[in-house]
């Protein structure tokens, strides 16, 4: 499964530019007084305008999975990584097989570049804007994470992330490639004390070559 795009608020389009393109160094593919969009890997990442949003989103993306102490040091200039433990800022998610850091965008919204041992993705090459692959999560906040899971499965022939312990706290809908991370609210985005809220995100993802269009 992969993540094609994501639409997401925000309540300052000019910022959130110059930390994505100028910060991040990822290139803007549109942008106009009410939205702008962002390419990030093979995916696409939107930002669209709403002037008293105060509340954040959680995106991670994928980076090839041998870059990760690369990645750590190319973002000790352009951004803060959250310590997870004793000084450290690598998450190691033991089941999943990947490790990740984490930090904020201009608007508070946590992301995460997250290396995943069991893609074939690792490159030779030096980490830099151009290594990040593409959107690999985007959080999704619902009452029942188990239950909206099992509704899409029905209707859109996806399916549980194999690796996730998934339940009606937290439950993952897809793959490696791309995954919908479903909390109840309230639940504490990891590895932060900020509660999850339910935001208004489209989502467009890629299933066995059927284009599925989400509105959450």
């Amino acid at each position: 499964m992969k993540l094609q795009q994501i639409q997401i608020q925000t309540k300052d389009l000019e910022k959130t530019a110059a930390f994505y393109q100028g910060i991040l160094g990822l290139s803007i593919i549109e942008k106009n007084s009410n939205s702008i969009t962002i390419k990030a890997g093979n995916s696409i990442l939107k930002f669209i305008q709403k002037d008293n949003f105060n509340s954040i989103y959680h995106f991670a993306f994928n980076i090839p999975e041998n870059k990760l102490d690369q990645a750590i040091e190319w973002c000790k200039s352009k951004v803060d990584l959250m310590v997870i433990e004793d000084q450290n800022v690598i998450a190691n998610f033991e089941t999943w097989n990947a490790n990740a850091v984490y930090f904020f965008d201009n608007n508070g919204n946590l992301l995460e570049f997250i290396a995943r041992h069991d893609l074939d993705n690792a490159t030779p090459e030096s980490f830099d804007s151009t290594s990040i692959l593409n959107i690999s999560e985007i959080g999704i906040v619902t009452e029942n994470p188990l239950e909206l899971g099992n509704q899409l499965i029905k209707k859109h022939a996806l399916e549980f992330f194999s690796k996730n312990a998934n339940s009606e706290v937290f439950s993952a809908l897809g793959n490696e490639e791309g995954l919908l991370i479903m909390v109840q609210p309230n639940r504490n985005w990891y590895p932060t004390q900020i509660p999850s809220e339910s935001n208004w995100t489209e989502v467009q993802i890629l299933n066995n070559e059927t284009l599925i269009e989400l509105k959450f």
